[in-house]
């Protein structure tokens, strides 16, 4: 007989059922919120993937319609595959027209057809670089284009096809004649504030140079003068010589006259005048190459002699409280032009002086020496130095620390483009124990 359970125990394993079914639907449910959350994420994250995509292609549309270079895509086979905006207006055709025809039907003679197919099909994987075809263009007419070629690979490194670019040579042509017109402006531009500069720094440098003009030519003055009384007497004397006088009274001519001392200084008074003439020669000969428009020159000199001229003139023009201290060696050969190296020591000494300014012991140590293959050439100057964030700004062009009208922010620019066109290198730094130091390096002729 089966055994007989109290009521009581039939309720208790009921009511462990009914529990133990509601676990398993609870355990269900929590199971679908789980996968309906992951659903939603999958949801927004694929929108989100969806609209980058989105934004990728367009931004790629956009690229390729705005290229001004033609573009096409095509396959191993030569089979245009993708096209932009500028190859359809070249042709004058569609993108459906031109998707999957040859790439070798738009050239317009068997020649580039032939150099094409050679290309594409015969050297596939290399690359082509402003190669010049003939395409037909949307009139029906031959336009040279020149066309870059880059194979294209897939992620495993299998060759795809060909990406082409290129752009008609007209284009080309108008933009190197555009460049060309450019560049020989900025030419022009360059030579006229060059010989601005050169004018600017002359007209500085008048006073001194009329000084230095005074005095030979006084001394050319004063001989002529001196000349002149002494031709006279010496025409009274051959007057009386080839008169009907008599010899005594010729000989008290002859001292009244001072003849003989006449004959004594003649030879001094000549070579006076000569070199007086010859001083004014070479520093007319030197403003004229100083003021002369640039040229081409090449030769030989001998710097120091171009070093102690500049330097001269600047400070003759300067305040009479400046001084000079020159420290040069034998003579340093450089190949180069003179007159604008010149240009480059007179920067550099002016500079000096405006440096000093009202300072009552101004002054300018030049300071030369060389390797046997540089020269080196230091100038410092007792001012206040210059100021550690306008080192690095020094040389560059129209930089100034001077007021308004009193510099160009020229003149260290110029005259670091010339040493540099002469091989050489401009520097400049504070020294240690005050003023700033300019150090001109150039190459000695013998090492050039």
């Amino acid at each position: 007989m089966r055994d007989k359970t109290s009521p009581v125990v039939d309720s208790l394993a009921a009511a462990a059922g009914a529990a133990a079914e509601d676990r398993v639907w609870l355990d269900v449910i929590h199971k679908m919120d789980e996968v309906y959350n992951d659903l939603l994420k999958y949801e927004v994250a694929l929108e989100e993937k969806n609209a980058a995509l989105e934004d990728s292609q367009q931004f790629i549309s956009s690229v390729l319609t705005s290229m001004s270079d033609v573009l096409l895509v095509c396959s191993r086979a030569g089979i245009i595959e993708s096209v932009n905006h500028s190859m359809l207006t070249l042709t004058g055709k569609s993108e459906e027209e031109l998707r999957g025809r040859p790439i070798f039907d738009l050239f317009a003679d068997e020649a580039s057809r032939l150099a094409a197919e050679r290309h594409f099909t015969g050297h596939p994987g290399e690359k082509l670089q402003d190669c010049e075809l003939q395409l037909v263009s949307a009139e029906g007419v031959s336009v040279p284009v020149s066309l870059n070629c880059t194979p294209r690979y897939s992620a495993v490194g299998k060759l795809l096809g060909m990406v082409v670019t290129g752009r008609p040579v007209g284009e080309l042509q108008r933009a190197y004649q555009a460049l060309r017109r450019a560049h020989e402006e900025l030419k022009h531009a360059q030579q006229q504030l060059l010989h601005s500069e050169k004018m600017a720094s002359l007209g500085r440098l008048v006073a001194g140079v009329a000084h230095e003009l005074n005095n030979p030519i006084s001394f050319v003055l004063g001989n002529a003068v001196a000349l002149k009384k002494y031709a006279k007497r010496i025409g009274d004397y051959l007057a009386a010589v080839h008169g009907d006088m008599p010899a005594a009274e010729r000989e008290k001519l002859k001292r009244e006259l001072r003849i003989e001392r006449i004959l004594a200084d003649l030879p001094s008074l000549i070579d006076g005048t000569v070199e007086g003439a010859e001083r004014t020669r070479d520093i007319v000969d030197g403003l004229k190459r100083f003021s002369a428009v640039d040229r081409d020159e090449r030769e030989r000199f001998d710097l120091v002699p171009v070093i102690e001229r500049a330097v001269h003139w600047v400070a003759k023009a300067a305040p009479e409280r400046f001084r000079v201290d020159l420290q040069l060696p034998v003579p340093l050969f450089v190949v180069g032009s003179p007159g604008q190296m010149q240009q480059v020591v007179m920067n550099l000494a002016q500079n000096a002086v405006d440096a000093a300014g009202v300072s009552a012991a101004a002054s300018l140590t030049v300071t030369a020496g060389g390797d046997g293959q540089w020269a080196i050439i230091d100038f410092r100057d007792n001012g206040p130095g210059i100021g550690a964030e306008n080192l690095g700004r020094i040389f560059d062009p129209f930089f100034t620390t001077k007021p308004v009208g009193k510099g160009t922010g020229l003149g260290l620019a110029i005259s670091y483009g010339i040493v540099e066109r002469h091989g050489g290198k401009l520097s400049a730094f504070n020294h240690a124990e005050g003023g700033a130091v300019f150090t001109l390096v150039m190459p000695l002729a013998a090492a050039a």
